[in-house]
């Protein structure tokens, strides 16, 4: 599908940030969620985790810059038929990369059904 116009991709972004559960969101230290169009490096990625996850961190870790979860715009559009799937795919992106942030790595995510 073509892409959806970056005001509307980011209200979904917001609506799958409000499904993470209140617990959750509570535990995200020091991250920042953000929207672009592709990764310049692999334009296929729906999103990536940048920084360091809550269980590798140590006590040097105060006052470093905040963590960043990606979610790009065109690559899930790319794959998706229409705004349903888009705002389900855009839930699923969010969700995983949140659990990056929480030290799971993919292949527990895949057990969990969130790959």
């Amino acid at each position: 599908m073509d892409a959806i116009p970056p005001r509307r991709f980011e209200e979904l972004v917001a609506d799958a940030l409000d499904e993470v559960p209140e617990e959750l969101m509570a535990l995200l230290d020091n991250v920042v969620v953000l929207v672009e169009d592709r990764n310049p490096e692999e334009p296929s990625l729906l999103g990536v985790y940048e920084g360091y996850a809550l269980t590798e961190r140590g006590w040097d870790h105060s006052g470093a810059l905040p963590d960043r979860i990606m979610i790009y715009r065109a690559a899930i559009c790319d794959i998706c038929d229409d705004e349903e799937q888009v705002a389900d795919e855009v839930t699923i992106t969010v969700v995983h990369e949140i659990a990056h942030h929480f030290g799971i790595d993919e292949e527990k995510l895949h057990a969990l059904g969130w790959g």
